[in-house]
């Protein structure tokens, strides 16, 4: 063991000083899933009665520590419970990031070339060209390491031929099926009018709709590419960890879709487009 320093009695070690790094990042991440929302205000009243019960049973009040103890006892899966959403989010979040997650990884392996080189983009921004012209919403999402099957099936399985004239038809405003994000799954519509998470950034500004707040929720937890064409101003967008790409041309939208999803390092031929925001 590695000895650094020593404050009275306690002796500090490097693993001392890891394991207090590794708590503090912890605890961050924490508050950072908690900030804005109603678990913030759950987690600081089972603190307060945690605490309240550490004191009880310094004072020596056996009936009382009795009480607030069997109420102890069954935190963790209180916590569990009430927590359920934060928790699913914070793990989504670590998968998210693992070596055996991102795409690189199994970008060698020759099924993975051949499903990334069957991808067309043409029909996607021809029609993204086309509904932000008619101002018409849309939201086109591009599964990477995950298929998103708990998001596909929230809305109605296609499994059908990509192509421009399905999209067209899918986000006509009078389809029963243009409200909610379609899903991309290899070269394959998988889903249309799904429901994807809403993001609680309190970041986000307040012209950004709920199109871009499902879309920048979803890319927080996953690492999927989401499309968005605005149904009010008719500005296309593109989405990726959090982060927004707003008012891109065509020529934009095809080089961040081939630099996002096939890690490309092309120019866009257009100005550059506008990073909105960036994941709390």
């Amino acid at each position: 063991m590695i000895f650094l320093f020593s404050i009275g009695f306690l002796e500090i070690e490097l693993l001392d000083i890891i394991d207090i790094l590794l708590v503090t990042v912890l605890l961050y991440q924490l508050y950072k899933l908690l900030t804005g929302s109603v678990a913030l205000k759950i987690f600081l009243g089972l603190l307060s009665v945690y605490l309240l019960y550490l004191v009880v049973r310094a004072a020596g009040m056996e009936l009382l520590s009795i009480i607030l103890g069997q109420f102890m006892g069954v935190g963790v899966l209180a916590a569990i419970i009430l927590f359920q959403p934060e928790i699913r989010r914070f793990l989504l979040l670590i998968g998210k990031t693992t070596a055996f997650n991102n795409d690189r990884f199994f970008r060698g392996f020759p099924w993975r070339r051949e499903q990334s080189d069957k991808l067309s983009l043409t029909p996607f921004i021809e029609a993204s060209k086309t509904l932000a012209g008619k101002n018409t919403g849309a939201l086109i999402v591009f599964a990477k390491s995950s298929e998103l099957k708990y998001y596909a099936e929230s809305g109605d399985l296609i499994d059908a031929v990509i192509s421009k004239r399905l999209l067209m038809a899918i986000f006509n405003k009078h389809s029963p099926l243009h409200d909610g994000a379609v899903i991309i799954s290899g070269n394959r519509i998988k889903a249309a009018r799904c429901i994807l998470p809403v993001s609680e950034n309190q970041e986000i500004p307040a012209s950004m709709g709920l199109r871009h707040r499902a879309a920048i929720g979803l890319t927080e937890i996953t690492d999927s590419i989401v499309l968005v064409v605005s149904e009010e101003t008719g500005q296309i967008a593109l989405v990726r960890n959090g982060e927004a790409y707003r008012n891109l041309s065509s020529a934009d939208l095809r080089v961040k879709l081939n630099q996002f999803l096939f890690d490309t390092d092309q120019k866009p031929a257009a100005a550059v487009s506008e990073k909105s925001i960036s994941a709390a």
